[in-house]
């Protein structure tokens, strides 16, 4: 149940990508602190449908819509952008879409390659460009996107991906020095290998990747959703323009083993 008291009364999030995995995660963790919430997908009608549903009968005291968004179509984003803009409730934009594209660097398709960059990076842009603005009016809002902790790492195969995460973690950077002082701020979260379906083409290594991880094994999307619940919290306000990595170690690891 939501009451006055939760801390998401009367405050709407934006899912984005929120049909399973970690934005489904992020969106169950989110409505138990009263948010309404609108989660998006590529596919309205398909999983997200059975979050949504789950989360009214759930706390039917909150607000759970559905939106169509396609992050690679920029006309899709535009029209999400108009309504979240328009929204004066809204508090918190979520961006989890992503794509994976394992490639040696040499031999990237560029036309791929932006692609990616528009799922991955440009459609963030584009949708905390508008959810800023009824942000700063209530001088109060949260800005969050889901990267990688391979925004700072060389990985074999992984240049696009990474360059992709490199270009979000710039800009959200530079959009919380911006608008710190407005009471809105902008975070960056950097996950490391999580139990979700982009990380199936990797499975057959799953044993090696355990190996590299001091924790010894993968994330649960759950473990995301809960450091996004608290970036969203009352609790984190003077948190801004922070990379906050949760990787079991591995960040650190990697670190140790340079030369």
């Amino acid at each position: 149940m939501t009451d006055a008291a939760s801390p998401g009364a009367g405050k709407r999030v934006y899912v984005i990508g929120a049909s399973r995995g970690i934005g489904a995660a992020i969106a169950r963790a989110l409505a138990a602190d009263g948010f309404d919430i609108t989660l998006t997908s590529r596919t309205p009608d398909g999983e997200v449908a059975d979050v949504a549903a789950e989360l009214r009968a759930a706390h039917p005291s909150a607000d759970f819509a559905v939106h169509e968004v396609d992050t690679g179509d920029r006309a899709s984003v535009a029209a999400l952008a108009a309504v979240i803009e328009e929204n004066e409730a809204t508090y918190g934009l979520v961006y989890n879409a992503g794509q994976s594209y394992d490639r040696l660097a040499a031999s990237i398709d560029p036309d791929r390659a932006a692609e990616l960059m528009e799922i991955n990076a440009l459609g963030f842009m584009r949708l905390a460009a508008a959810a800023m603005r009824p942000m700063v009016r209530a001088k109060q809002g949260r800005i969050v996107a889901t990267g990688s902790i391979t925004a700072n790492y060389g990985v074999s195969g992984n240049a696009t991906y990474a360059a992709t995460k490199g270009a979000l973690l710039g800009y959200v950077r530079t959009l919380a020095v911006e608008i710190a002082r407005k009471g809105v701020t902008v975070n960056y979260i950097a996950p490391g290998f999580v139990e979700t379906r982009l990380i199936e083409p990797y499975l057959p290594y799953r044993e090696k990747m355990e190996r590299q991880i001091p924790a010894g094994r993968l994330a649960q999307p759950e473990e995301i959703a809960h450091l996004v619940r608290f970036v969203l919290s009352p609790l984190a306000g003077y948190m801004t323009g922070s990379v906050l990595t949760i990787d079991g170690g591995l960040s650190a690891n990697l670190i140790n083993r340079r030369p």
